[in-house]
């Protein structure tokens, strides 16, 4: 193996406008491959050190699946079961129609949304924080916005289309983050940190900014374009509160313990640890592509060319678009510029971090994974 392709391409990223960024690739719990680059805080001359922790944004929706597979694993729930069994809020969904002449509707939901649906984000909600529901829920309890309250304000929104039609990114896996607080009968937080973060040793990784992560939290930037890159603070917009756990983006985490998650799923469940978190038959469920023709028709971002939709993640279904992956691949992305690879049959794991807001992922995410598997080679 010869990484220099990949150092070369990263330093070039910091060399363009990405301030900071750390690679990782770990095989059969070793680590085979780490480079950073650039800064921390540009404005305070920081370098990176790779202690940093940062937003995960949606990187948090694989650590949300895997708890929810945890509690299917043990029978809990089926695919197949109605959220309204254990969230009664979701009993009397509605669906926003548009008429010929382009008035807006509201008729029943034709079926009730199904766990599966919300794995695969095809139940038909949307990803607006912003509604006057939820801007209820946390006016009214004082910036709190515990979990259960916000998860009936996003049940009092018409859906885009009716459950298992098409595929929509949402806040499908914010459900699933409340459903596991229903079934486990604890906070979210807390499943997640004696399901992963304990077991897997991810000493700095939470759902919440303490003031120990903040002390170490690389600055965030925003990419405006022509305006430049700019801080933005220590803001995640989708955590709505003190005691909100955002099952799609409040992970906080770093660099070390991120890939000890990664790492976890590529060896099929077991962590470096010796501890079984997930069963390889989940992981199998996990990476097989779930949409139909129809669904897979919404689901045309320019970074998943060639992949399909599993439960909650990408995963490589047609090379010949373009991936020096094999199929099989899975992962994903978030919206500071995290990225994960993961490839059970390499026994392979791969984790990029960047805090970047429009952080260039359809130029950055498949260059990352096309020069990784020639180094492999090399």
């Amino acid at each position: 193996m010869d990484f220099s392709n990949l150092r070369v391409f990263l330093d070039s990223l910091v060399e363009g406008i990405i301030p900071g960024v750390d690679l990782t690739v770990y095989i059969r719990h070793k680590p085979v491959f780490r480079h950073m680059a650039g800064m921390s805080d540009k404005e305070k001359g920081t370098k990176m050190t790779g202690n940093e922790t940062y937003f995960g944004y949606s990187v948090t929706k694989l650590l949300t699946c895997v708890c929810a597979l945890t509690l299917f694993e043990k029978g809990a729930f089926l695919m197949t079961d109605p959220i309204r069994e254990y969230l009664p809020e979701f009993s009397d969904i509605k669906v926003s129609v548009i008429d010929p002449a382009g008035k807006i509707n509201v008729r029943p939901a034709k079926r009730d949304i199904t766990f599966r649906d919300l794995f695969t984000m095809t139940a038909g909600l949307d990803y607006n924080l912003t509604t006057k529901e939820i801007s209820e829920v946390v006016s009214n309890t004082n910036g709190k916005a515990p979990t259960r309250e916000i998860m009936r304000a996003i049940a009092k929104s018409p859906l885009s289309f009716d459950p298992g039609e098409r595929w929509q990114y949402s806040l499908c896996h914010d459900v699933l983050g409340g459903l596991i607080e229903v079934i486990s009968g604890m906070k979210f937080e807390t499943y997640m940190k004696k399901t992963l973060f304990e077991p897997l040793e991810m000493k700095s990784s939470a759902m919440h900014l303490s003031d120990a992560l903040k002390s170490r939290l690389a600055m965030q930037y925003l990419n405006e374009n022509e305006k430049g890159v700019n801080p933005i603070g220590t803001l995640n917009p989708f955590v709505l509160g003190s005691e909100y756990d955002s099952g799609g983006a409040g992970l906080i985490t770093t660099v070390d313990d991120y890939i000890r998650f990664a790492d976890m799923l590529a060896m099929g469940g077991v962590g470096m640890t010796g501890e079984r978190i997930l069963s390889r038959a989940s992981i199998e469920l996990m990476r097989s592509n779930h949409l139909n023709d129809t669904q897979m028709k919404d689901f045309n971002w320019i970074q998943m060319s060639g992949y399909g939709y599993g439960l909650g993640v990408r995963t490589m279904v047609d090379r010949t678009r373009g991936s020096l992956s094999p199929v099989g691949e899975f992962g994903w992305g978030g919206a500071a510029g995290a990225y994960v690879l993961i490839d059970p049959e390499r026994e392979m794991s791969v984790y990029f971090a960047e805090h970047m807001r429009n952080s260039l992922e359809p130029f950055v995410h498949p260059r990352i994974r096309n020069i990784l598997y020639t180094c492999l080679e090399a």
